[in-house]
């Protein structure tokens, strides 16, 4: 596993050893940041399933202003520390160790982008979309891009948010929601 682009293009990163932790394919995670390309740099992200932090740091090496990674599991939190180091990240990146949930019903942030990347075989994803869509936590023309495996259903709409379109790779379906700009004032 290794940062694609950007500034730690080539860093690789620790993986996972006994973990139940599914990091993304290359594949898959080239595809993801070509979509989102244009609307990093600067930005503030939230990684809020962390598991080995390859997407945030790729998010950081492209050009995000910062990443806040969430993850309930301390051996994942202490190997994204490890990646951050490896990149010469550590002052981008804010580790989190928490329950997903828990962490949404007490965040006062505001995020720009908002990766998903749960275990497939869980409700992680489902539950996270409802929650995200119903507090404030992302500006508006915020994106939540979701991954999935191919098959399973995502919610087609949610007040407030346009889904934009799904892309599949081999067993993996991203989906991109975008939050409405419309009659919003950002603070």
């Amino acid at each position: 596993m290794r940062v694609i682009s950007g500034r730690a293009r080539g860093v690789r990163l620790k993986t996972p050893e006994g973990m139940q932790t599914r990091p993304t394919a290359d594949r898959v995670k080239e595809a993801l940041f070509s979509i989102l390309q244009f609307e990093l740099p600067g930005k503030k992200i939230l990684d809020l399933f962390g598991g080995t932090g390859q997407l945030g740091i790729e998010a950081i090496s492209r050009g995000a202003k910062e990443t806040v990674f969430v993850d309930q599991s301390d051996k994942a939190c202490k190997l994204i520390r490890e990646n951050l180091r490896l990149a010469k990240m550590e002052d981008e990146g804010r580790v989190i160790r928490s329950d997903y949930l828990a962490f949404l019903r007490s965040t006062k942030e505001k995020f720009d982008i908002i990766l998903l990347d749960p275990p497939y075989a869980e409700v992680f994803l489902e539950n996270a979309l409802n929650l995200i869509t119903e507090i404030d936590i992302l500006h508006s023309d915020g994106i939540i891009v979701a991954e999935c495996p191919f098959g399973k259903e995502l919610p087609g709409e949610f007040p407030g948010y346009t889904r934009s379109k799904d892309y599949k790779y081999g067993s993996s379906v991203l989906t991109l929601y975008r939050k409405d700009a419309a009659g919003e004032a950002d603070v």
